[in-house]
């Protein structure tokens, strides 16, 4: 006797087969964050080459590339709505190298080796602080308790920030300000440790979000013209361009402080009163 189909079987075959087609298939908004994340780390290694080789102030721009490259690639996998997983583990391992590991070689080649050992513990505090402060970052993300106001903060200097005051001492070499970074070795030496220590900090900073994603129409073009304003000063002028943002981002340290401590009463405040009520 012929025996029946069985049709829920079938069912699920089919529901399998479709799951696995959907599996193979990757949209192509998934790529394009992750390719510039590889072009930043590409930047980056290429730094670390270009410092061998004694070229710093190539070195020194591979770098900033990164920086740049490591601005787009969030946001670009945000406005694509590309963010995965993958991309996540990706943009960390990159920043370490970028960053963490890229910085510190330049500073120990450019002025550190001089004190042998000592510098070479300073350069490695500082890779380590940076691997360490991104572990913690990505950790933060999936804290589900930290309230909405504390998104417009980092915890700690940012790895990109971290690395371009890292280098801070090399823009005043090119500048001729410090002639040679060997003989002032022993003063970039605690100003590395200083940043390392700043990353892991619990220093509040700046962190951007509180712009918001949408701006009055009337000031598009103020921005826009801004914007090009200090790319061109930053190719006409690198140095000294990056020279003044590592002035103004530090002091901007105790401003950033300043307004978390002010919207953390504000926001004490709010729950004491919803508990009150």
């Amino acid at each position: 006797m012929q025996s029946l189909p069985d049709f829920g079987e079938d069912l699920k075959l089919r529901s399998r087969e479709q799951r696995l087609r959907r599996f193979k298939q990757i949209p192509l908004r998934f790529l394009a964050p992750n390719l510039i994340t590889l072009l930043a780390l590409c930047s980056g290694v290429t730094a670390i080459r270009l410092g061998v080789e004694a070229r710093y102030d190539l070195a020194v721009g591979a770098v900033i590339v990164a920086i740049v490259l490591d601005a787009v690639d969030g946001r670009l996998a945000r406005f694509l709505k590309g963010t995965s997983r993958f991309g996540a583990e990706l943009d960390s391992l990159a920043d370490f190298v970028n960053f963490g590991v890229a910085p510190a070689m330049l500073i120990y080649m450019w002025s550190l080796n001089s004190l042998k050992t000592l510098g070479w513990v300073a350069a490695l505090c500082f890779a380590i602080c940076c691997g360490l402060r991104l572990a913690r970052f990505n950790v933060a993300l999936e804290d589900p308790d930290r309230p909405a106001w504390a998104m417009n903060f980092f915890t700690g200097a940012p790895a990109p920030a971290g690395a371009g005051l890292a280098m801070a001492p090399m823009y005043l070499g090119f500048l001729g300000v410090i002639p040679d970074g060997h003989n002032l070795a022993w003063a970039v030496l605690p100003y590395i440790v200083a940043v390392a220590f700043l990353m892991i900090s619990r220093v509040p900073t700046f962190s951007g979000k509180a712009l918001g994603s949408r701006i009055s129409r009337d000031l598009v073009l103020p921005i826009l013209g801004a914007t090009a304003l200090v790319a061109v000063c930053l190719i006409a002028f690198t140095w000294e361009v990056l020279t003044i943002m590592s002035l103004i981002y530090i002091a901007l340290l105790p401003v950033g402080v300043a307004s978390w401590r002010r919207q953390k009463r504000a926001h004490e405040a709010r729950l004491a009163e919803a508990q009150a009520g």
